[in-house]
């Protein structure tokens, strides 16, 4: 596989990701295929691997969503500025300490959001523990997963 098409697959990867951030984007299955479509051009024994392993844990990351409470995003006021500033974040935290940084850098950046909204720190921790109740549980499974086979797939394009 060219390097390229290796970029195009990382960015359909960074969609998917962006994607779970945004409501109605299928970010997950995004970055399932764009696996798929690594897989499919491969054809390693790796590639297929890491294909099977990305459907079941997102199969696995499916269930677990829908076992926590619905959604009320309006109810606690997130907005399309609180979802950037989470998903900038989650993107960083990423790069700077693989996957467990991701998870730290959402809500870092639900609270540096409500920082600059509210200008306190107790305002601040108060609203982001109100968002992280509200919708931050499952869009945090699901970003963790996506996160987690963007790493699985970075090791492999670079070990092979």
């Amino acid at each position: 596989m060219g390097v390229w098409q290796l970029l195009m697959v990382g960015a359909v990867m960074l969609l998917g990701v962006l994607g779970v951030l945004i409501p109605g984007v299928p970010g997950t299955w995004l970055v399932w295929a764009a696996v798929l479509w690594w897989a499919m051009q491969d054809q390693s024994g790796l590639a297929w691997v890491l294909l099977v392993a990305t459907t079941v844990l997102l199969l696995v990351n499916q269930v677990v969503v829908w076992q926590l409470p619905p959604r009320r995003i309006r109810e606690v006021g997130v907005t399309r500025r609180m979802a950037v500033f989470a998903g900038a974040g989650s993107i960083a935290g990423f790069f700077l300490l693989p996957v467990i940084g991701g998870v730290l850098g959402f809500i870092g950046g639900i609270y540096t959001c409500e920082r600059f909204r509210l200008g306190g720190h107790g305002a601040a921790m108060a609203s982001t523990r109100a968002v992280m109740r509200a919708v931050g549980t499952s869009v945090l499974v699901e970003l963790f997963t996506c996160l987690v086979i963007v790493g699985a797939w970075m090791g492999a394009v670079l070990s092979g």
